[in-house]
């Protein structure tokens, strides 16, 4: 068992030299192009909503963004489109929301037999204000040989906060259905370091160079939204 460990921990570590030596790739810009194929099946239903919320007054948001993520050692763009659903309406004149979900691809890691998922953190806010276009907290579930089940970079307890700041401006595609695009970045984040990966953790920390502080790390999204309200479904 102990020769296995150590098997494991040198392909890791050597690994993580190879992709050092070999650097990391570059690529132009790319836009999400839809809703992806998840739509609106993932909207919160009516009865999710809270109580005394009027569904012809809310909506759901169903939003793809791809863009490009530096995370610890991690520097990779996002091409397949992460999915984030939710709803937003008013209580007696009180902004409400309700997260509904969100799906990702996994994010192979260079150069290393790993890969990193984004995950729903558990936290999210989607209204914008002056200071920040809104914020979501994410985990990255991480696989590879023999990593455990339930290994990820950060926790529900303690994720990786973002606080995306407005990069390109709301921009109307079509009035209806409600299609919105805009871009967001956050490039002021910590990394926090790994969890629940039991003894491979310090390897991985390592691998990966968690934690890592902010000012370090970075994400940038091109984001598209549609829209629907719940007054619209039969």
């Amino acid at each position: 068992m102990i020769r296995a460990r150590r098997r494991l921990v040198m392909t890791l570590l050597s690994a993580v030299a190879l992709a050092a030596s070999v650097g990391a790739a570059t690529a132009g810009p790319a836009h999400a192009t839809g809703t992806g194929e998840r739509g609106f099946q993932d909207c919160p239903a009516p009865s999710e909503l809270p109580e005394g919320a009027d569904p012809a007054k809310w909506r759901c948001e169903a939003m793809t963004a791809v863009g490009h993520l530096t995370l610890g050692r991690v520097e990779k763009r996002i091409d397949e489109p992460l999915a984030i659903t939710f709803a937003e309406g008013t209580v007696d004149g009180e902004y409400r929301q309700v997260f509904g979900a969100m799906a990702a691809a996994p994010l192979p890691v260079r150069g290393t037999p790993l890969s990193i998922t984004p995950r729903y953190g558990g936290y999210s806010d989607f209204q914008s204000n002056d200071e920040r276009r809104g914020e979501l907290a994410l985990t990255f579930g991480i696989t590879g040989p023999g990593v455990p089940p339930g290994c990820s970079i950060g926790s529900d307890a303690d994720p990786v906060h973002l606080v995306l700041m407005e990069t390109d401006p709301p921009e109307v595609v079509t009035p209806d259905p409600l299609v919105v695009t805009f871009g967001v970045e956050d490039n002021n984040f910590a990394a926090p370091r790994t969890s629940g990966c039991g003894w491979l953790g310090p390897v991985l920390n390592k691998a990966l160079r968690l934690p890592s502080p902010a000012g370090v790390n970075s994400i940038d999204l091109d984001a598209r939204v549609t829209m629907r309200s719940y007054g619209e479904e039969g």
